[in-house]
Parts: C-alpha cells; sequence; structure tokens
C-alpha cells in the first residue's frame, strides 16, 4: 500500500506490516468490514486487529461507521477504506503492471529504469535549484522525504549515509527490484546532477536490511 500524503502519521501507520495487511484487506472490500471479519482474515486476536484499526483511524487512512439498520441490540461498528487509499490501490497496481512490463528487457530493465529514475529527478527537483557551492545534500534529502522515504543522513569525515527507512513503493521493489532500485537510483544521481554533484559519488544500497535501504555519499558530497 503506497500512501504519500498526511506525512509522518501515515508512514508512521503504514510501517508495521500488519497493519499494511489490514489496509489492504479493507481496501479490497467491496461492503465496509468489522473487526472480527478482520481478524479472521489476518489470523490475529481481536483485541490486537482493533488496536491496528485505531492506528490507522487516526492516521485518516480509514473510517469508522456504525450500522443500525436492520439489526437487534448493540449496532455493529465497520470499517472502510478512505477514498484517498483506493486511489493509491489503483496507483500502485499501475505501478506494478509497468515494473512487471520493464522487467521483460534484456537487463531486467535496469537501463531504462535508472533513465527513468533520472527524467523523474528532472520533473520534480524546481528549475530554481541553483548549483551548491557548498555541495550540500540537502535538496535530495529534502526530495527523498517529501516522497515519503523517511531520510536520516549521517556524516563521518568523508563518507555519508542517508538511511532510508521508509519505501513508499515497498511492494513493488520486492517483486520488481530491478526496476523499482533502478527507477530509485536513477532519481538519486539525477537530483545529485541537477543539483550540481558527481552522481558518480552516491550508491543505492537496497534492502540491506527488510524495511531498509541505504545511499552511501563519497567525497566532498554531505
Amino acid at each position: 500500500m503506497t500512501i504519500v500524503s498526511n506525512g509522518g502519521a501515515q508512514h508512521s501507520a503504514l510501517a508495521s506490516r500488519t497493519r499494511r495487511d489490514v489496509l489492504e484487506f479493507i481496501a479490497a472490500s467491496a461492503v465496509p468490514l468489522g473487526a472480527s471479519e478482520i481478524a479472521e482474515h489476518i489470523d490475529l486476536h481481536i483485541t490486537t486487529v482493533r488496536f491496528h484499526l485505531d492506528q490507522l483511524e487516526s492516521a485518516h487512512l480509514i473510517r469508522r461507521d456504525v450500522e443500525r439498520e436492520g439489526r437487534r441490540g448493540r449496532p455493529r461498528v465497520v470499517y472502510r477504506a478512505m477514498p484517498a487509499v483506493h486511489q493509491s490501490t489503483v496507483h500502485r497496481q499501475l505501478i506494478e503492471v509497468l515494473a512487471g512490463a520493464l522487467a521483460t528487457d534484456p537487463d531486467g530493465g535496469r537501463a531504462r529504469s535508472v533513465k527513468a529514475g533520472q527524467q523523474w529527478a528532472q520533473a520534480l527537483v524546481p528549475e530554481h535549484t541553483q548549483p551548491s557551492t557548498a555541495r550540500s545534500v540537502d535538496p535530495l534529502v529534502t526530495l527523498l522525504d517529501e516522497l515519503g522515504f523517511e531520510p536520516e543522513l549521517e556524516s563521518d569525515d568523508d563518507r555519508h549515509t542517508i538511511q532510508l527507512l521508509s519505501c513508499p513503493f515497498r511492494e513493488a521493489a520486492l517483486d520488481h527490484p530491478s526496476v523499482v532500485c533502478s527507477v530509485h537510483r536513477g532519481l538519486i544521481q539525477g537530483t545529485l546532477e541537477k543539483t550540481g554533484h558527481d552522481s558518480g559519488e552516491a550508491e543505492l544500497h537496497p534492502f540491506v536490511q527488510p524495511e531498509l535501504c541505504t545511499v552511501t555519499l563519497r567525497g566532498t558530497l554531505g
């Protein structure tokens, strides 16, 4: 599931694999779902599911409704995905289709994907951005943050590391790493080039941990 609006609250909510599974199940359903139905599908205790539902609701990813009509006893609480989540699901499906098509290239789609990432950077980095005489990577870190990667910059002498604590395209990257990770590599290279840096000084390391990618920056970058 890919949601990049509403900043940190949604990224924090979606950091949990279980919450992503809950949200996927709700978003895929044509009708609102109760906590017991979700618990049965996810195979978790209903109390645990309610906790995750509360987190998703607080992040404005789902909405809680109460069904009263035609029912005796206590009203039934149900959950439905917010409209933006349904839109995101469509976007994710499109990304997966495009990634699958590029992956059929002889090189697994790497070359065309890097070029696409570089072109994406040209579109995203403001035209008024001037090459940095201080060779700061702030524009790159800012862009990665705006896209939902939750970057954290660490510096040590002439080596700098950007930890990417989240990936807004994680599911597609796991299915088609040669395409999606190459797009991100091109995005990083294109951003550095547009802000006056040598893109060869940066290297992307995908999935150094299950939920972590890193970018290493060498030389005077940082």
